[in-house]
């Protein structure tokens, strides 16, 4: 946990510097306009964690509660936030789940399809977003800017990963679960790659599992929890349209929203835990341009990780231990 607040706050102090602090508070009008993109920055990451707590109440149905399902979603934040971003710490649901009192077995059957869908989301709306909003527009105006080309080069390799990796997951779970277990034991027999074998095995597994039971779920099912889905990333993207909206009114609230996608797509590939250090750099270099200022990019980058990052940090230590005396009662059982 130390960690990326470190190295967050180590690069939050570093852009904000000396010669910029002045000038960034000074410029920064804290008026009822501002103040209220501060409550609806707020009221949408209640929207982010309300759309991922329906989806793991809607997929559990009816082991989970409302109140147990909102457990876990914000234990999978905490760890994402305490996890490199290329890692990736919502794969810890299994054990909340379990925790929760689901069956290891369906636990890992409900975390592989929640990855699933959030794929999914990005497989189908990351085009709609490119074809709305010029390229120029999209990763800067600046060709000659080094940083916002390496953002764009990132995008693609990233999004075409996803697309493989959701192809593959979508033939695993919804058409041909045996093909795919067939071809990735088949591949990973070869010598030097049959370390990694036992692992994929138990992943194909899970998807043939996986399949097996969302093929009994109905159409008003999937359409649920892609909905919530949706629901909880565009809440996630919104929280920056309404901190835009309170500080800096003549940005493109289309383009703001659109911006969010390329963000969330490179922080995938970030080293740092919860994309730390990464995430507040990045935000101040890719929105400098719509901003104006740089010391108010940088207030705005600490405002939005304080309620979209920090908050997840203090309630995960709020919960963690709940989850350690479980663990030690069902170890005495």
């Amino acid at each position: 946990m130390v960690l990326p607040v470190v190295i967050g706050l180590g690069v939050i102090i570093w852009l904000f510097n000396d010669d910029l602090s002045g000038v960034a508070w000074r410029d920064m009008r804290f008026d009822a306009r501002a103040w209220t993109g501060i409550a609806l920055a707020c009221l949408f990451v209640v929207g982010r964690d309300f759309g991922l707590t329906w989806r793991f109440h809607t997929i559990s149905s009816p082991d989970l509660s409302w109140k147990r399902s909102l457990r876990v979603d914000l234990m999978c934040a905490f760890t994402s936030a305490i996890t490199p971003s290329a890692v990736g710490g919502s794969a810890l649901a299994v054990f909340y789940l379990n925790r929760e009192g689901l069956a290891v077995g369906r636990a890992t059957t409900l975390t592989l399809t929640t990855l699933f869908l959030d794929e999914l989301f990005f497989v189908i709306f990351c085009p709609i977003i490119v074809a709305l909003i010029p390229f120029g527009d999209l990763f800067g105006n600046s060709p000659d800017n080094a940083f916002l080309q390496g953002v764009e080069i990132v995008f693609w390799l990233v999004y075409a990963g996803i697309v493989i990796w959701t192809a593959i997951l979508f033939t695993g779970i919804i058409l041909r679960p045996r093909l795919v277990e067939k071809a990735f034991t088949r591949i990973f027999s070869m010598r030097w790659l049959r370390r990694w074998l036992p692992a994929v095995e138990k992943m194909t597994s899970n998807m043939v599992a996986t399949s097996a039971w969302v093929k009994t779920c109905p159409r008003r099912w999937w359409l649920n929890v892609f909905g919530a889905t949706v629901v909880s990333w565009f809440s996630r993207y919104l929280i920056v349209n309404a901190l835009f909206w309170g500080f800096v009114p003549h940005s493109s609230p289309v383009l703001v929203f659109g911006r969010q996608f390329v963000v969330w797509v490179v922080l995938m590939v970030s080293p740092t835990p919860g994309g730390s250090g990464i995430s507040e750099w990045m935000f101040t270099e890719y929105y400098g341009d719509l901003i104006g200022s740089a010391g108010i990019a940088v207030v705005l980058a600490l405002i939005w990780r304080l309620i979209t990052y920090y908050i997840y940090l203090i309630l995960g230590v709020i919960l963690l231990p709940g989850y350690f005396r479980k663990k030690r009662q069902i170890e005495t059982k």
